[in-house]
């Protein structure tokens, strides 16, 4: 039998590139999953949920913003598969990802894909890739406890892991990933799977990464550190890391698929069809 994987998506007010990760969704090649959306006390998303209908969608609304851990706690405890896949609404999945992942779970409890990260700019609401790069690194656990190469995003494991280890733990906050995969690692069977199938967003100045090591992101990785007897770790910029000896080492080869297309939702379309529509009109 097809193991039932819930995909689960916190999202705050980013409803384009939602509407990209529905539509990277929609063409996977493995079709036995439902998507489990969490909207954090966003604007609404349910017209962009309704361009899917092919999609097993439950969309979750919370009132108030109570932040993206708690979001997907949410999200988990609502889902009915017997797999969680994590994404992030602003990331994507290749066609492949899913059926890759469940795969590699028949030997494994969590699967975990290279990336390729990705940096957009913005044309019209719509994103088109500007840069790219691959983030391949091997599973090394115990250099992972002094830099993560964990992207939580497209990572697949049986949901029963939670019963074992408990929630996410928004204690932690930005770190919320690395501590889930270091309890993860110390409780279960984990494999890499050596291929870019999902497309991080990252920006350096945007929303994703902070330049401003601020005090309360040093507090969450304090609270880290203590939690899992890592040391006094140094805040560090992310692609200066990338450089440093220890972790180039750790670097290695992995399947480059994607076509560098940007991926086109039909919510774009239609928000353009709207506004071919109202021009023709005179209403704009």
């Amino acid at each position: 039998m097809r193991p039932f994987v819930s995909v689960v998506i916190p999202t705050y007010n980013r409803p384009y590139p939602l509407a990209e990760l529905l539509e990277a969704l929609s063409r996977q090649t493995y079709r036995h999953f439902e998507v489990i959306i969490v909207n954090d006390g966003g604007i609404p998303v349910h017209d962009v949920v309704a361009l899917y209908p092919e999609l097993d969608v439950r969309l979750i609304d919370r009132r108030d913003n109570e932040g993206h851990v708690a979001a997907r706690n949410i999200g988990v405890k609502a889902a009915r598969g017997e797999y969680i896949m994590l994404c992030d609404d602003d990331d994507l999945v290749l066609p492949c990802h899913l059926e890759r992942m469940v795969t590699a779970l028949r030997d494994a409890d969590f699967a975990y894909a290279d990336a390729e990260i990705v940096q957009y700019r913005t044309e019209n609401d719509r994103r088109i890739p500007s840069a790219r790069f691959l983030f391949a690194y091997e599973y090394d656990l115990e250099a992972m406890r002094t830099f993560s190469t964990y992207v939580p995003s497209g990572s697949v494991y049986r949901k029963a892991l939670h019963d074992n280890i408990g929630d996410f733990d928004p204690s932690v906050h930005h770190y919320w990933d690395w501590d889930f995969f270091l309890r993860a690692a110390a409780a279960c069977r984990v494999t890499r799977v050596a291929a870019a199938t999902v497309l991080y967003a990252f920006s350096p100045d945007g929303d994703n990464v902070s330049r401003h090591m601020n005090d309360k992101r040093r507090q969450y990785l304090r609270r880290l550190c203590e939690k899992h007897g890592l040391g006094d770790l140094p805040m560090k910029n992310f692609w200066l890391l990338l450089d440093e000896p220890e972790v180039a080492k750790r670097r290695a080869k992995s399947e480059v698929i994607w076509d560098g297309k940007p991926v086109v939702s039909r919510f774009w379309m239609q928000k353009k069809q709207d506004g071919v529509d109202k021009r023709f009109w005179g209403l704009l």
